[in-house]
């Protein structure tokens, strides 16, 4: 007996799956339900990086053409600030139009045989008790998921940043981004072109800010649909330079915080989900589209031959793409994390130290010299006329001590810890109320973001240096990173990664050095 499959939403990932298992399986009646129509569209672009679109484009060309025929495509990243222009070359990317992509995603689907529905919400998983298989591809608010239950384990961290999205007919050469500082505080801008008339358009701010620009007036909670005219007004006047006076394009346009969300377990029963409905990374590494048709690869390739054994399915479903997610999500949460404090850097550096701050946050410099040598030599030669000295042997001062070199080490002798190095030695206590301007105060950064509020507490209001051991690679630099530009304290972050990962902390203003660990040292 041919095998029924139904498909519940038809964004990207869904169109997808739905195409595919029809190619694969012929005789399958493949049904894609979709609440809305099918030409609704909200939100504005896609984008793919060159690198992640062969496993998509050997499945089916209907992205590549579309693509090649309708998207744009850049090598270059710019960041704008301060009157400047940065740019980071050997980044590969395209974009097409949301609209246009759903457009030949249908046509594709209608021409394989997938009979979609559109018009059609599923409110009620009995409706297709008659189908073998379910696949939840409704999104981020998946009802799939919520009707599912508990036992998925599904979770949701809400970022604190507040982001819009608005579309405008000013055309951006490639990935750019904006940073305006206004009399509220601080916006930035997440621009791509995405047709040959229009680009998209996504603005982040922190949450005092929009408060005090007044722009928590608009009720989010009312159905899609009604966009917030009075912030595209604000934000059309403050970005007006930028984008040449052209105007914003509302399209379901309201604020909202990202979350990232994780579900433990894919499947229950004969239900599936892939895409949003289980795992969400923030927009600033451009990969929801792109892991939802990857889900959609992966799924088909089992169903169809596992057909009798579904739970096999989805167990290898699980298994190849569960750690694949969880490393996008890991390299997701830095990007995400730099949005949550991007006033905190553009107060604090200059446009150069700024952009190179920005693209290590998850890649050393050798990397970013493998794809732009000049970015990487712009930064040294910003850094040299600034200090005299190349990074890591530029004199640092902590208390008394004056270290002719950036790379230090962190010793311990008979329980006493120390920060040493060339030209010096720091002693170093673990409570806050025996650092002093002459006394350094070892920190221990925590596993995970839950813990950095505690330990920012146990910050003292004075030491020679805060050295930071101990968590991860994340949390020892967003440690350092309060005690250095949010309390004017000299920081040292304790990394045995090598001189590359402590040439990138130190020139990026991560730290203001980096010690290895010589020897026991404890924070009580």
């Amino acid at each position: 007996m041919a095998l029924r499959v139904a498909c519940i939403g038809g964004g990207p990932g869904g169109l997808f799956f739905s195409t595919l298992f029809k190619q694969t399986v012929p005789d399958a009646e493949v049904v894609l339900f979709e609440r809305n129509q099918a030409t609704d569209a909200f939100g504005f672009g896609v984008v793919f990086s060159d690198a992640t679109l062969r496993q998509i484009n050997d499945a089916d060309r209907v992205v590549l053409n579309g693509l090649r025929d309708h998207g744009t495509h850049w090598d270059d990243i710019e960041v704008w600030l301060k009157g400047e222009r940065k740019s980071f070359g050997g980044n590969g990317m395209a974009a097409i139009y949301r609209k246009t992509l759903l457009k030949l995603m249908q046509e594709r689907a209608a021409e394989v045989g997938v009979d979609m529905r559109f018009g059609q919400y599923v409110p009620d998983l009995s409706q297709l008790d008659g189908f073998d298989l379910i696949v939840g591809a409704d999104g981020a608010n998946s009802s799939t998921r919520e009707q599912l239950g508990e036992s998925l384990g599904h979770t949701a961290e809400t970022a604190t940043a507040k982001f819009i999205w608005f579309g405008t007919t000013y055309k951006f050469s490639g990935l750019t981004f904006v940073h305006r500082q206004s009399e509220f505080g601080n916006f930035a801008v997440h621009g791509y072109p995405i047709s040959d008339d229009l680009s998209t358009f996504i603005v982040e701010t922190d949450e005092e800010t929009w408060r005090k620009a007044g722009l928590d007036e608009f009720d989010a909670t009312q159905p899609p649909g009604p966009s917030d005219l009075k912030t595209q007004r604000f934000l059309e006047k403050l970005f007006a330079e930028d984008i040449a006076g052209e105007p914003l394009v509302a399209n379901n346009s309201r604020w909202a915080n990202f979350r990232t969300r994780s579900t433990r377990s894919w499947h229950k029963g004969n239900v599936v989900l892939l895409g949003d409905a289980m795992h969400t990374a923030h927009f600033s590494v451009g990969s929801g589209t792109k892991m939802a048709m990857e889900d959609a690869i992966t799924l088909v390739r089992e169903v169809a031959a596992h057909q009798g054994d579904l739970e096999a399915a989805f167990t290898n479903y699980e298994a190849e793409r569960q750690p694949l997610v969880a490393k996008i999500q890991n390299a997701a949460r830095g990007g995400l994390s730099w949005w949550e404090h991007f006033a905190r850097y553009y107060n604090s550096f200059d446009p150069t130290q700024f952009t190179f701050h920005f693209f290590s946050r998850s890649i050393d410099i050798d990397k970013i010299r493998q794809r732009d040598p000049m970015l990487a030599k712009s930064a040294e030669q910003d850094w040299l006329a600034r200090h005299g000295n190349e990074p890591l042997e530029t004199p640092f001062t902590a208390g008394a001590a004056r270290f002719s070199g950036r790379l230090l080490s962190l010793t311990s002798e008979a329980g006493q810890p120390a920060l040493t190095g060339p030209g010096g030695r720091v002693p170093l206590v673990t409570d806050p109320a025996d650092a002093d301007a002459e006394t350094g105060f070892l920190l221990t950064a925590p596993d995970t973001e839950e813990g950095l509020a505690a330990c920012f507490g146990r910050l003292p209001a004075q030491a020679a240096a805060i050295v930071i051991q101990g968590g991860n690679p994340f949390t020892r630099s967003l440690a350092s990173e309060e005690a250095r530009l949010g309390r004017g304290l000299a920081s040292v972050i304790v990394d045995d990664r090598g001189p590359v990962s402590a040439l990138t902390l130190v020139l990026s203003g991560r730290a203001d050095a980096v010690a290895t660990a010589a020897g026991e040292a404890t924070d009580a």
